[in-house]
């Protein structure tokens, strides 16, 4: 095989830090985004209502803290599978069907609240079905804003997305709490499902969206490709490693903020819901306060001094003597939030390579919630154990000590790495005339590589090992031929020859393209490369028979 010659497939690779408030004049992204806002609105109205139709029934903390659980933990089920799905499926769709299923879920569940036949095990239940569903269609929706805003507003618009979570955080919890005080937690589910009517409207109403080509992919080789892509991308483990170091303290707020708001605060529903307003009045200050931020401070500065932030209001909460304080530190406590969580959604959403990016976010998606499962859970056993304001305070010292341990360990910089997909000439999209697709293929790339040179060439092919991993190969090794001293051969094996192809035409970014002419430069003769393809052993076992002489 010739030296390729390595052509990129898309143009420019600048990250333009333009207005937060940019990707609104999309006219798509504008409507989907208002309906995502008032769907979002209605979910916390159901978690805000769940929640305290269990303080009302003189729940444990741990029971009100599982509502949290039920609704993020099938997120640890689901969320791989799921970025399979929105991949491949059109993304529309599926956020439509999953709508729909939510509406029915919610119609159910109010009647039944109405009624009086809610009973813990029926509002557990439903919270963890409506999860499912959300699990299923959250990373559809996360990889959908790429396909409707310009590559240069992704970061900002995956901020907007954050917001408006944030916004229905503001928002919801006071609706809710003023629902429940005049017309009881029934009434509140009824909102719920009138938000889902909106977002299928405007699903509905937008028929000119176009999902963008994917390659066929068989849908246990897809979850691998990306369970393969992550766990030899350090960049993105890296990125969700502080996700979570975050997210596991820090959403004992999330958990046993109406426990607090009951007995230590002594509020009602509507106070409860006002406790919460203030966190969401945060994020939407955030809106204005990301971009500069971001410019100041870069990804890292934000996520430490964010971290440091709600650690802090965590804290001040629990030994507020007053509500004139309260309120304003929660309203810091928010836009901390915020600065975390869109800071990072937006940075791995913009270095996810195009051909893994919604696999890629059902991780993001994993961490997520699997987290929130794991903090809420965590934060209830302890509050039973212990005071709920205590464990407050610890979840916020661990907080502003992760954030502290960036100083130490910091996020790894993404800016300068090539993210567009180049093209490697050699192997075409062309069905086999053999009709062998599928066998697993094993490629061998012959280098010739002088003595003095070959230090560098095998740290060099280190990373290159990490490319082909990347990129689909399930094994991979170099060997010196015993015969020429300077000849090394690279080997690596990948599924099937369909995914060979996507290799060198779909998955290769800059940053790996890089890396492989370097390392062929360094050979003295063309390196040269030979596939072989595995032969069905028909009728053959892997058991060894004895000889029969």
């Amino acid at each position: 095989m010739a030296d390729p010659q390595i052509k990129p497939t898309s143009t420019g690779n600048r990250r333009e830090w333009a207005s937060g408030f940019s990707p609104l004049a999309v006219p798509i992204f504008r409507l989907v985004w208002l309906a995502s806002i008032i769907s979002n609105i209605g979910s916390w109205m159901q978690t805000v209502g769940a929640q305290w139709l269990l303080v009302q029934e003189d729940s444990s903390a741990l029971l009100v803290a599982l509502v949290q659980t039920a609704s993020a933990a099938p997120v640890l089920i689901f969320a791989i599978p799921s970025g399979v799905i929105g991949e491949f499926l059109n993304r529309r769709l599926v956020l439509l069907y999953s709508q729909a299923v939510q509406l029915l879920v919610v119609l159910a569940l109010t009647y039944l609240t109405w009624t009086g036949q809610t009973t813990t095990t029926i509002l557990l239940a439903s919270t963890f079905v409506l999860g499912t569903i959300s699990a299923i269609q959250l990373p559809a929706f996360q990889a959908l804003v790429p396909d409707i805003v310009p590559r240069n507003l992704l970061v900002d618009a995956a901020s907007l997305s954050s917001i408006g979570v944030n916004i229905a955080r503001a928002v919801g919890p006071a609706i809710a709490g003023l629902v429940v005080a005049q017309f009881g937690v029934a009434a509140v589910f009824l909102l719920n499902a009138a938000s889902f009517v909106v977002f299928l409207g405007v699903l509905l109403f937008w028929k000119t969206y176009k999902p963008p080509l994917a390659r066929h992919e068989p849908f246990v080789d897809a979850t691998r490709a990306g369970t393969r892509y992550v766990l030899h991308s350090r960049i993105v483990r890296h990125i969700l490693m502080r996700l979570a170091i975050f997210l596991i303290p820090a959403n004992a707020l999330w958990a046993l903020l109406p426990t607090i708001a009951n007995d230590s605060l002594g509020l009602t529903a509507s106070g409860y819901g006002l406790l919460l307003a203030a966190l969401g009045a945060g994020s939407i200050i955030g809106a204005f306060v990301l971009p500069w931020a971001r410019r100041v401070a870069a990804f890292n500065g934000v996520v430490l001094a964010s971290s440091l932030v709600f650690g802090g209001g965590l804290v001040v909460l629990v030994i507020s003597p007053t509500l004139w304080l309260t309120f304003p530190v929660l309203v810091a406590t928010g836009l901390a939030w915020i600065g975390v969580i869109a800071t990072i959604n937006g940075t791995i959403q913009a270095f996810l390579p195009v051909w893994v990016r919604t696999r890629g976010l059902s991780f993001y998606q994993l961490v997520l919630y699997g987290c929130t499962a794991a903090g809420s859970v965590i934060a209830g056993v302890l509050a039973a154990v212990w005071d709920s304001g205590l464990v407050v305070v610890g979840a916020g010292i661990l907080c502003g000590l992760g954030g502290l341990s960036l100083l130490l360990w910091p996020l790894p910089k993404t800016t300068g790495i090539g993210r567009d997909i180049v093209e490697i000439p050699g192997v075409h999209d062309e069905p086999r005339a053999d009709g062998n697709d599928d066998a697993a293929v094993l490629v061998l790339i012959r280098y010739t590589v002088p003595q003095d040179r070959r230090t560098e060439f095998l740290t060099l092919m280190s990373q290159v090992q990490q490319t082909r991993f990347r990129t689909g190969a399930r094994e991979w090794q170099v060997y010196s031929d015993a015969d020429d001293p300077d000849v090394v051969v690279e080997t690596y094996q990948v599924g099937s020859w369909r995914e060979h192809v996507s290799q060198h035409e779909g998955r290769t970014t800059e940053f790996d393209g890089e890396l492989i002419s370097r390392a062929r430069a360094l050979s003295t003769v063309a390196p040269t490369a030979t596939h072989l393809l595995a032969i069905q052993r028909t009728g053959l076992h892997s058991h060894r028979h004895p000889d029969k002489a």
